[in-house]
């Protein structure tokens, strides 16, 4: 089993990760990073809906647009939302557990097992990407052979996913405080004693 991620490559990403202001571009570079520089099929980021409990793709690469429209990514392919009584607490993604599949002809867990065979899918790696212990995205590496995930490895992508999760909820506060400050930059000054 050898190792993908050396220390080198890690500092790489979590120096990457931590100096970019525009998270669409990041996630881009991102997955293009992740896919390249270590050899992989290809790299998905997704957030979740809390809403439709469904992973919707904000950036991905090196798989085709053909596999990215397969269908609705749910948090738990037993997952109804079509059902008031949905809640998928049970599922690995709620639970903010890693999910390793090794072969993906092999794995009743494939959401759309034939998508992932037509693409040249063999190994998938998916990792929470999780905000004080709440999942609320994920990463999925994609790998045309079947892949020895090294544990070392996985603890690297873990730490990249816990960074991208603080970052998109700093984003997401920094833009409420910034919708804030221009509301309270259009009251009236008297309002402002």
């Amino acid at each position: 089993m050898e190792r993908k991620i050396d220390l080198k490559a890690f500092k790489i990403f979590t120096r990457a990760i931590s100096t970019y202001e525009d998270l669409p571009l990041l996630f881009n570079h991102l997955t293009k990073t992740i896919t390249r520089f270590f050899n992989f099929k290809g790299c998905s980021l997704m957030l979740f809906d809390e809403r439709e409990k469904q992973l919707f793709r904000v950036s991905s690469y090196g798989v085709s647009q053909q596999y990215m429209n397969k269908g609705a990514l749910f948090a738990d392919t037993k997952c109804d939302v079509t059902r008031d009584t949905c809640s998928c607490e049970d599922c690995p993604f709620m639970k903010g557990e890693t999910v390793f599949i090794k072969n993906v002809k092999e794995d009743p867990r494939i959401q759309y097992p034939d998508a992932a065979l037509k693409e040249g899918i063999v190994s998938i790696l998916t990792v929470p990407i999780k905000f004080r212990g709440v999942s609320t995205g994920i990463m999925r590496i994609y790998n045309s052979e079947r892949w020895k995930l090294h544990e070392d490895d996985l603890d690297s992508f873990l730490a990249v996913a816990d960074l991208l999760g603080l970052l998109i909820e700093y984003n997401g506060l920094r833009n409420f405080f910034e919708t804030i400050k221009i509301g309270v930059d259009q009251l009236p000054p008297r309002l402002l004693r």
